[in-house]
């Protein structure tokens, strides 16, 4: 019987129902690779839901970017309530690592700012894989990092139990020993307090909540659950296990032994420096190494200690390091999100981190044995993989190699056959392939899901020539525009979206531009500036595509679409596609004076899939209409901030009226963080502190604030020479 129980007022509809039992009967049937191929606006996350609600096994949910996994960690969160739900991204609201510059002797260090909420979910997931099987992880690629050692972690975990032998002074040898902080005056997570007989612990990964172990002599006597902040007991437990407050922890025999390998590997790499006349190296690398082991064998951590993982485990040089795929059982399920930009991602990773870390490694500022503190290659990651599940509207090449399609059609990424294909049939106007998986020659499958609930049809395909398109895409968002639609234009290039975002403003059309170089709050307050009216057009680049759901959009104008290249391949020009079909009016405009091959895919995908969609349509008496979803609305916006902070002030009265606010706008804030909606919750933060600072107030890092950070954002440190000491 499943563990997990899941919770929605829905049912499957449309195709959704062939394509959950599809894809059940497959990873039932042990294969390895299966394919969900879901068109925009058909429910896909819905259908991965009742895939893990049936099959039951411990699963990662992987997405290419953060604000993705958020959402889907949000969905998720709901559809299994009385589940494990975790969520596992990189901590850092900001990261710089450290590198060196070889051509201008500039060495940048390591500069961070830690998300304290995204750290304690870190743990949580951790804690989870290790002690229940109901659990469904979502993560970035940031699960294929060095993690340490899971038998390392669980080793360190302390289970309690009324009636145990223990003195009070053991339990708190055995906390600071897993990186707690004791602190009797301020209770905080991470830390513990002692009062008497009675020892008070807020768990790495928890948050709100202590546990409070009462001892009568060398016993333990009662263990509670509390609320940090009142004291009442809210739970009386028979047990409990605290897990270690940091991620990379190692016993104490371990650390020695560690030490003593760092120790000999310093020696080492110093002799082999002097012997090639490298005096400074060989100075730099000794200082530096010696100055971390010091720090480890006073405070059983110091700062970088990753970069010693390789000893802290035990591993041979160049072997795998642990991550969290090591904390999964043997038998779990991945289900890559957008997987044609999640898996290239993965593959990725390895090859960028090495060739920052060789060139410290290089010059003395890191030990040889760093190089082994590093993302798994796309190999390693696969062997850890039992089972998967990828999930896309476009399924990359990779996708068809490791799948086929049973009674489905489908258009291949290219005209090369992959060398394992068994048979290629033509079906109408469509291919479609059977295949083998070459390792378990089990069949695998991809699985459509085309046929979308709201009855709405893939947007029209209109192709235009060349000369003239400006003037005709201006003709196009007048049309839109009367009739209060929005419109999606896409560039080539940076300079082209700003020139025509002027141009289209000059001749009064409201309109923005997005792409890279506008940072990540500011770009979700456009986007929700073009849904709320603020804005009629939107010109973009490579930002157009897949996570943007923007149900006012009824037009898509394409310039340049000939264009063949990454911005104009297939899977962009379908993805672009997409983000008119959630209106009933949508369309496509292509500026073209060709028809390239990705613009041919493109045209025999749309008509397939609008014909599966109308037939759908008739058969069930469905008629189509708009998706409808309200716009979420910010408390600040970006150019009236001022405006809106003089207004508050004006209005509350006096002081205490303001602290009013600040108080209420605070807790907003901290349910936002609570959410994951981490843009609303720094929007909010930032008007917080410019009401104290209008009002007099302290308004410095140090203060009150509930999201205070331990860095500051671009804090303070800058590139520097690097010098003998």
């Amino acid at each position: 019987m499943s563990p997990f129980r899941l919770s929605s007022d829905y049912l499957p509809c449309g195709d959704q129902g062939q394509a959950i039992e599809k894809l059940v009967k497959s990873i039932r049937a042990k294969n390895r690779h299966q394919t969900l191929l879901g068109v925009t606006g058909s429910g896909k996350t819905f259908t991965m839901a009742n895939v893990i609600h049936q099959i039951g096994k411990p699963t990662l949910i992987m997405s290419h970017n953060k604000t993705l996994a958020a959402q889907l960690y949000s969905e998720f969160k709901n559809f299994f309530p009385e589940n494990a739900v975790e969520y596992f991204v990189s901590y850092f609201d900001f990261y710089q690592p450290e590198a060196y510059i070889a051509r201008t002797d500039t060495f940048i260090e390591k500069d961070s700012a830690v998300n304290d909420e995204i750290e304690r979910l870190r743990l949580s997931t951790m804690g989870a894989l290790l002690t229940r099987k109901d659990v469904i992880v979502v993560s970035s690629v940031s699960c294929i990092y060095g993690l340490g050692s899971p038998e390392d972690y669980e080793g360190m975990m302390l289970p309690l139990s009324v009636g145990q032998a223990m003195s009070r002074d053991t339990l708190l040898t055995k906390m600071v020993e897993m990186l707690y902080e004791r602190n009797d005056i301020e209770l905080k997570r991470g830390a513990f307090r002692v009062r008497g007989d009675v020892v008070e612990i807020i768990p790495a990964y928890l948050d709100g909540e202590a546990i409070r172990i009462e001892f009568f002599g060398d016993e333990i006597d009662r263990i509670s659950a509390v609320d940090a902040l009142t004291g009442t007991v809210t739970l009386k437990m028979p047990n409990y296990t605290i897990f270690p407050a940091k991620q990379f922890v190692t016993p104490a025999d371990k650390l020695r032994k560690a030490i003593v390998a760092i120790r000999a590997e310093m020696e080492e790499r110093t002799a082999w420096f002097e012997k090639e006349g490298k005096l400074l190296e060989a100075q730099r690398i000794r200082m530096r190494t010696q100055y971390d082991i010091e720090m480890m064998q006073e405070m059983g951590f110091c700062q970088g200690i990753e970069n010693y993982s390789r000893h802290m485990t035990g591993r041979e040089p160049g072997s795998t390091p642990g991550t969290l795929l090591d904390f999964f059982p043997d038998d779990f399920l991945l289900i890559a999100d957008e997987s044609h930009a999640t898996i290239p991602q993965i593959g990725g990773m390895y090859e960028g981190d090495l060739s920052r870390k060789k060139v410290l490694v290089e010059h003395g500022f890191r030990l040889p044995s760093a190089l082994d503190n590093r993302p798994l290659k796309f190999a390693e990651f696969m062997a850890h993989i039992p089972q998967a599940l990828y999930v896309s509207a476009t399924p990359s090449r990779f996708e068809y190699e490791n799948s086929f399609v049973g009674n489905t059609d489908y258009i291949p990424l290219d005209k090369t056959k992959p060398s394992n294909i068994l048979a290629i049939r033509v079906s109408g106007s469509s291919e479609s392939v059977e295949k083998f998986d070459a390792t378990t020659r089990n069949r695998a499958l991809i699985v459509e899901q085309i046929i979308r609930p709201t009855g709405l049809i893939d947007p029209v395909i209109v192709i235009k020539p060349l000369k003239g398109q400006i003037d005709e895409t201006i003709e196009l968002c007048r049309q839109r525009i009367e009739k209060g639609q929005r419109v999606l234009v896409t560039t080539l290039t940076k300079r082209t979206a700003e020139d025509l975002t002027d141009y289209l403003r000059n001749l009064n059309l409201r309109v923005r531009y997005l792409h890279s170089d506008i940072n990540a709050i500011e770009r979700v307050e456009i986007l929700r500036g073009l849904r709320k009216g603020d804005c009629d057009i939107l010109v973009g680049i490579n930002l157009l595509r897949e996570g943007l759901d923007l149900p006012e959009v009824s037009l898509v104008c394409i310039l340049d679409a000939d264009k063949e290249g990454f911005l104009r391949s297939q899977t962009s020009l379908i993805q672009t596609a997409g983000r008119a079909a959630r209106h009933i009016n949508g369309e496509v405009v292509l500026f073209a004076d060709q028809i390239t091959d990705s613009i041919r895919a493109l045209l025999k995908v749309t008509e397939y899939r609008r014909r599966t969609q109308m037939d759908h349509n008739e058969t069930h008496g469905i008629t189509p209409r708009t998706v409808i979803r309200p716009v979420q609305e910010s408390l600040q916006m970006y150019g009236r901030a001022r405006e809106a902070e003089d207004a508050i002030l004006k209005e509350s009265g006096g002081e205490m009226a303001v602290l009013d606010v600040i108080r209420e706008l605070e807790q907003e804030m901290i349910e936002a963080s609570g959410k994951l909606e981490y843009e609303r919750a720094a929007l909010l933060r930032d008007q917080i502190r410019e009401l104290k600072r209008q009002a007099g107030m302290e308004t410095d890092d140090s203060g009150p604030t509930p999201l205070k950070r331990q860095v500051r954002y671009g804090g303070g440190k800058t590139p520097r020479k690097s010098k003998p000491n």
